[in-house]
């Protein structure tokens, strides 16, 4: 059993929220990049969260969770002092940041609560850090003073401009590359980014002409969490990955974008349904 410390909402909407968990020894391991597993009970089912932060003094991990299925829903309500069943990590590979000097991370949505930690340990690694946050709209926008304090430049855009700049993050990456050129700046040695698959996808477009490594984070379908399930396959440069093991980082510009987003969408219907679901025993919608 691991013990929910602190559970805080991070936006008006209060559809993304953080929970930091006694799991010492995930705290001693866990890197940027990385990812959990929890069940909530012993007939949950196992989901994958990206570790968005650790504190290896007080054997806590942190994770920030949006309400978008039926466990996520059930998790945020849970407070703080309960328990959840399981939770095993840390997984994945963490993000590579040897030899890098000038970086764009750049998040979509709740994105941004994963490329949070990263962001921050490049910075304090000394690593020149541009983040570029893009959100919906203002009610949904999270950890505009974290994201500040861990990038030397932070571009918060909004699709509607009820926050920030109006526009979506391709438009203000490719205006940070075009501006670095202008100015004889250095260019970013690479571009980090992690949201919508299909945001990733053009993010990669941006990139690809002016030759800069771009690298995705990816949340496949995932069971297990060790590569035997087999959901989370993705391929790249022709051949066949597994996220949870051989990811969840890799170049986007080797990523088969159109089979990873046809494959996104299988248990869509299965989603669907569930949300609509009336409960036999209470009469009540069943959040899906």
């Amino acid at each position: 059993m691991y013990k929910v410390v602190t559970k805080r909402f991070l936006n008006d909407a209060k559809t993304i929220c953080l929970f930091e968990i006694e799991a010492p020894l995930i705290a001693r391991h866990a890197q940027a990049g990385q990812f959990v597993i929890f069940r909530l009970d012993e007939q949950g089912e196992r989901v994958p969260v990206s570790v968005a932060g650790y504190d290896r003094e007080k054997g806590t991990v942190s994770v920030m969770v949006q309400a978008a299925g039926r466990t996520t829903r059930m998790l945020h309500t849970v407070e703080e002092g309960d328990y959840i069943t399981d939770i095993a990590g840390p997984l994945g590979k963490a993000t590579e940041m040897d030899g890098l000097k000038k970086v764009c991370v750049v998040g979509g949505g709740v994105g941004c609560a994963i490329a949070y930690p990263i962001a921050k340990e490049m910075h304090e690694r000394g690593i020149e850090v541009t983040f570029i946050a893009g959100f919906r709209s203002a009610d949904i926008v999270i950890l505009k003073e974290e994201l500040k304090a861990a990038s030397n430049k932070l571009i918060i855009c909004t699709d509607d401009g009820s926050y920030g700049e109006k526009g979506f993050t391709t438009v203000f990456l490719k205006r940070e590359i075009e501006e670095n050129i202008e100015k004889g700046l250095p260019q970013f040695d690479r571009v980090v980014a992690i949201g919508p698959d299909i945001m990733m996808k053009f993010l990669a477009d941006v990139t690809r002409p002016y030759e800069i490594k771009t690298i995705i984070s990816l949340d496949p379908i995932m069971v297990d969490g060790t590569g035997m399930c087999g959901g989370c396959r993705v391929i790249v440069g022709g051949e066949t990955k597994f996220a949870c093991v051989d990811g969840p980082d890799f170049d986007a510009h080797q990523v088969d974008f159109d089979s990873l987003i046809k494959r996104s969408a299988f248990y869509r219907e299965e989603q669907d349904a569930a949300a609509q679901h009336i409960c036999r025993m209470t009469g009540g919608k069943r959040n899906g």
